[in-house]
């Protein structure tokens, strides 16, 4: 694709990006590193100085995931079994979600990488490196962000 559109829960910086608050995790993130150029819009309460005010969402397989949340808390994070009107949420691939609160999220390269080297992690809500504008609604006015080359 050329071109992708999308939304974020938080945006620090350097343009590193918290998304699947909406529960569709793997699929935004297929889409989107799929894209030649990837836009974000978001209103000025997601722009953050540092990842993490936002719980981090990770998807997991449901066969274990007691076993992955554990191994997700040892990193450090409170994870939570994300419901929805009561009932365990389920992605639109079939795997849970775990709402993970971290303290900060000082390096989310680094973090992400251990995610995924957790048996069990399909993908984590973190978009790094991915995204080229940033284009954010304030009030009356819009400020356009590029990530610089």
């Amino acid at each position: 694709m050329d071109l992708a559109i999308d939304g974020a829960d938080e945006v620090d910086p350097d343009f590193n990006l918290i998304k699947g608050g909406g529960g569709s995790l793997l699929r935004e993130k297929l889409v989107d590193a799929n894209s030649d150029r990837l836009i974000i819009i978001i209103d000025e309460s997601k722009m953050v100085h540092q990842l993490g005010k936002f719980p981090l969402p990770v998807e997991v397989v449901s066969f274990g995931w007691e076993v992955t949340a554990q191994r997700i808390g040892d990193l450090g994070a409170i994870p939570e079994l994300r419901k929805k009107d009561g009932d365990i949420f389920v992605s639109n691939n079939g795997n849970y979600i775990l709402d993970c609160k971290f303290k900060q999220i000082s390096n989310p390269k680094k973090l992400h990488n251990q995610l995924k080297e957790l048996l069990g992690v399909v993908e984590t809500g973190l978009f790094i490196g991915m995204t080229d504008l940033v284009i954010v609604g304030s009030g009356e006015s819009v400020k356009i962000y590029e990530k610089k080359q």
